[in-house]
């Protein structure tokens, strides 16, 4: 039995590393690529990354395997030391500091519930079991969790963090609240939603990875066997409906707001189908990386890994 768990467990993981690559392989506009990366930050910081997290995806799956066997409750599975420890993993392996916090945020959950969930002969997983246990895990996070994902985040140091309206990470009172009035990680990012996408994503059950993202990378792959179009097109049609909350952030939400409407544009002129939009898509990617902000759509690109990571979990082989 336990043979079968590891085996099982491996395959989630190989999943999720494996959507972390095809994500950072795409010509995503602003993000890092296999041709342009940023100062101090290239796609071999990336690859890096997500080997590094890939044992810490495995242990998370053999946690949610426990549970569905009933070995263990959902309440102590260990969410936030994962996702600390995997964070500080990443940083031992590489040079490119933050690379990958949203993603393994965002995915560390999704191992646990895969773990729980229906499969087939192949584990292949039931995306609606998927769903309906990534609920149970998010809801059932504790303050422990929350002081582990305060850890994580000041191991990753991302930039445009700014200060949170209550809980700061920065604020060194903001693990004594925790702690004393019980607020478990869940209850935190509910209230970071209304300004980060990942977290909102925690709180809302995952609504832009399930219902856009994923749906229609699927149907952009079947319609035309092209991994790194579908990707692309997925990444500009989610970036032109959900300005991104790291730019937001960065820059406020009227540029966040500017740079979906140029995403949007690039699409209507056919995007990397056409001489048009693979003009507009250059100007695109020049104008996000000229800008002294530095305008990168990095939560965009977390949302895209999320529905690649539903895509390979129920049986996309490329």
């Amino acid at each position: 039995m336990q043979e079968k768990v590891s085996v099982r467990a491996k395959h989630i993981s190989k999943c999720l590393e494996l959507a972390i690559l095809f994500e950072i392989s795409a010509d995503k506009p602003g993000n890092v690529n296999l041709i342009t990366g940023f100062e101090g930050t290239r796609y071999e910081h990336f690859l890096a990354s997500a080997v590094a997290a890939s044992p810490y995806f495995q242990l998370a799956a053999e946690e949610g395997v426990a549970i569905s066997q009933g070995n263990i409750k959902v309440n102590s599975a260990h969410v936030g030391q994962l996702i600390r420890d995997a964070i500080a993993e990443v940083d031992v392996w590489q040079k490119g500091g933050n690379t990958l916090l949203g993603t393994i945020i965002l995915f560390m959950p999704l191992a646990i519930a895969a773990g729980m969930a229906v499969v087939d002969e192949k584990f292949f997983i039931n995306l609606s079991s998927l769903r309906q246990n990534l609920k149970l895990v998010v809801e059932s996070t504790t303050p422990q969790d929350a002081i582990c994902v305060y850890d994580a985040i000041k191991i990753a140091n991302p930039s445009g963090l700014n200060k949170a309206p209550e809980l700061d990470v920065s604020n060194p009172t903001s693990v004594g609240r925790i702690l004393e009035e019980k607020i478990s990680l869940y209850e935190v990012f509910k209230i970071a939603s209304d300004y980060d996408a990942v977290c909102s994503e925690w709180v809302h059950n995952y609504p832009i990875t399930f219902d856009v993202v994923y749906p229609h990378l699927a149907k952009q792959i079947k319609e035309k066997d092209n991994l790194n179009v579908a990707v692309t097109h997925i990444f500009l049609k989610t970036l032109s409906e959900f300005p991104d909350t790291f730019i937001a952030r960065k820059v406020g939400y009227q540029k966040a707001r500017e740079v979906s409407l140029y995403a949007e544009e690039v699409l209507k002129l056919g995007g990397l189908e056409t001489s048009e939009g693979k003009e507009k898509l250059l100007e695109f990617d020049s104008m996000l990386r000229k800008s002294d902000s530095l305008l990168n759509p990095g939560t965009t690109a977390d949302l895209i890994a999320a529905g690649l990571a539903l895509l390979v979990l129920s049986g996309y082989r490329p």
